[in-house]
């Protein structure tokens, strides 16, 4: 079993309300590439109403010297739907990585640090995820990817899947939330 909180010898993570500062320190959170704007204006303005209506839960990670902010990531229940082709269709319980960004200001102030991405996805997400499987049924992680190619493929190499075309439309047509129109559903069975 897994023990939470989470630490590694360079970082660590927290809720969004666990300290004060936090709503402070997501002021200065930047994405740099512009289509990420979305990311950015979503821990800015919109992470804290979700906490409090219970939509999502938003997590800081930081790092462990410096408390700089390296990046977050927002979590959520849900499941998604896949077509069984005899007019029925599978359900498959999962939890939605909605929101998850690495901060450019970090980057820019850290050029050595690599795969920041990879190793919160790895040493944080996925095992916050694999805990919460030991209370509830929970099947996969899932993601709507922005459609950037470089991304799509990034995400690949963390171990997420994308379904066939018809299937993913199918997603589409069923599960897929207004706000991500035009992204990419990915998934990983855990």
């Amino acid at each position: 079993m897994i023990f939470l909180p989470l630490e590694t010898e360079l970082f660590y993570y927290e809720h969004l309300f666990d300290s004060s500062d936090n709503l402070r320190l997501i002021q200065d959170f930047c994405v740099s590439n512009s289509s990420g704007t979305g990311l950015e204006r979503y821990i800015k303005e919109l992470a804290e109403s979700d906490e409090q209506d219970g939509s999502a839960r938003t997590y800081l990670v930081k790092d462990k010297f410096t408390h700089e902010l390296v990046a977050y990531f927002s979590l959520k229940t849900g499941l998604f739907t896949i077509d069984a082709d005899n007019g029925y269709f599978y359900s498959i319980s999962a939890v939605e990585l909605s929101n998850f960004a690495v901060n450019s200001s970090y980057r820019e102030n850290h050029p050595d640090a690599k795969n920041l991405g990879s190793t919160v996805f790895a040493e944080f997400i996925l095992p916050l995820v694999k805990y919460l499987r030991t209370f509830v049924g929970l099947q996969a992680i899932y993601i709507y990817a922005l459609p950037q190619d470089k991304l799509i493929e990034h995400y690949k190499t963390m171990g997420f899947n994308r379904l066939d075309e018809e299937d993913e439309k199918f997603v589409h047509q069923h599960v897929k939330p207004k706000y991500d129109d035009g992204c990419i559903f990915m998934y990983q069975l855990i």
